[in-house]
């Protein structure tokens, strides 16, 4: 009997528990959203009709879905941020997210996800925020699909496109992110996956990480950036299979590695860069099977990357090849294809017989003086870069291909 009466006030207990079922509210304006965010409770769906929501800023405390019909426009104030989620699993779908304010002391973002476990912005449109997707001490969460364009044209005055800072197990996808101060950037991110995205005309960096070990980029483009792709301070990174495309200026590059150390970057493809790959204080780090196509320096190492391997590469059409600021080198250059190669193959194996050197004297001196670059073309620096190869004087003893491939082969970025 008293088992029976236990269990009956049991029941009793967790009747409103078993008998909730998830509900969908439908919202035509903003005084709806606003108060239908306060009433809502965990696995509850909220869609949203087209049309214009003027709000100040919306905070996200349950575990619910937004879900936008034909990109309902959610526009800010232009002093605050827009989006505020503060509870695990949740959904943002097919909205168009506008105004997060320009601040000089607050990072306002078009959508915020703040120390949850899970949560998912999907196939959005945020359009003219200062910055768009910002995840932070958080976890799990996926960004996929959404256009992310903002159109300042100062550091100054832009955010990143999607930020993350400490979090893990984060996966960005299929985004297309233009016009922010850096497309992609990372601090304090461990095992998350960037695959798929097209970054372009950022101001500063396509992508940028530090601190940010363990993760993998992949089958992304990087088009006329400021300066494409700055890794720094960080371990044990793929990049593969991406495209590194016009990224010009003076101080710019495809791709720039600074203390890194045990790095894979294969079949990536760098044309049209002012540097296609810059190393700067990193080790062991494994190059292979990349395009390397009219950049202006393909590679530059510098004396304190060391440990670092360079094979079955393609050099195309480079203004210089190779540069290294040190007479001695650490790092092996192996059986990668130099179209200004013009030594020969006896015994028809695909590999020269005559070592080939990637350094020219021309390129140490363009380093030093970069007004000497009028004359690259000339009859003269053809004899010095000759005399060079023949006997050393400024370029590296040691840094040589041994056996040069004799043609170029296929790199498939997929």
């Amino acid at each position: 009997m008293f088992f029976r009466l236990w269990s009956l006030v049991f029941i009793l207990l967790l009747y409103p528990l078993l008998s909730y079922s998830a509900r969908t509210y439908l919202i035509s304006n903003e005084k709806e959203l606003i108060n239908t965010l306060r009433i809502v409770a965990d696995g509850d769906s909220i869609v949203v009709k087209p049309g214009r929501y003027l709000v100040d800023s919306l905070v996200i405390r349950r575990s619910i879905s937004l879900i936008g019909i034909n990109f309902p426009e959610i526009i800010g104030n232009k002093r605050d941020e827009v989006i505020t989620i503060r509870a695990n699993g949740v959904l943002v779908k097919g909205l168009k997210v506008k105004n997060a304010g320009i601040s000089f002391l607050r990072e306002n973002v078009a959508i915020r996800f703040e120390e949850v476990n899970g949560g998912v912005a999907e196939g959005n449109i945020l359009d003219s925020n200062f910055f768009g997707i910002y995840i932070s001490k958080s976890q799990n969460c996926v960004v996929k699909n959404n256009v992310i364009v903002a159109y300042n044209r100062t550091e100054t005055f832009s955010g990143n496109g999607i930020h993350l800072w400490y979090s893990k197990n984060i996966t960005i996808i299929g985004n297309k992110i233009q016009g922010h101060r850096d497309g992609i950037y990372f601090e304090f991110v461990k095992h998350a996956l960037v695959k798929g995205n097209y970054s372009k005309d950022n101001l500063r960096y396509g992508l940028h990480f530090m601190f940010s070990d363990s993760c993998g980029y992949i089958e992304n483009t990087f088009e006329s950036n400021g300066a494409g792709i700055a890794v720094m301070y960080t371990k044990n990174v793929t990049i593969k299979s991406n495209r590194f495309i016009n990224n010009w200026g003076s101080a710019s590059f495809g791709l720039l590695l600074k203390e890194l150390t045990n790095c894979l970057i294969e079949n990536n493809h760098f044309e049209k860069n002012t540097n296609g790959l810059y190393l700067e204080g990193s080790n062991r780090i494994t190059v292979k099977r990349n395009n390397f196509i009219r950049n202006g320096w393909a590679i530059k190492l510098m004396e304190n990357s060391m440990e670092n391997y360079f094979t079955d590469n393609n050099f195309v059409g480079n203004s210089f090849d190779v540069l290294s600021n040190n007479r001695t080198t650490y790092n092996t250059f192996f059986r990668n294809y130099w179209s200004r190669y013009t030594g020969f193959d006896l015994n028809r194996d695909g590999y020269g017989d005559v070592p080939y050197r990637p350094v020219s004297f021309f390129s140490i001196i363009v380093e030093r003086q970069p007004n000497a670059l009028v004359l690259l073309h000339s009859l003269f620096v053809g004899l010095l870069n000759f005399a060079e190869s023949i006997i050393p004087s400024l370029t590296p003893m040691n840094l040589f291909d041994p056996e040069p491939r004799i043609k170029s082969f296929p790199i498939s970025l997929s």
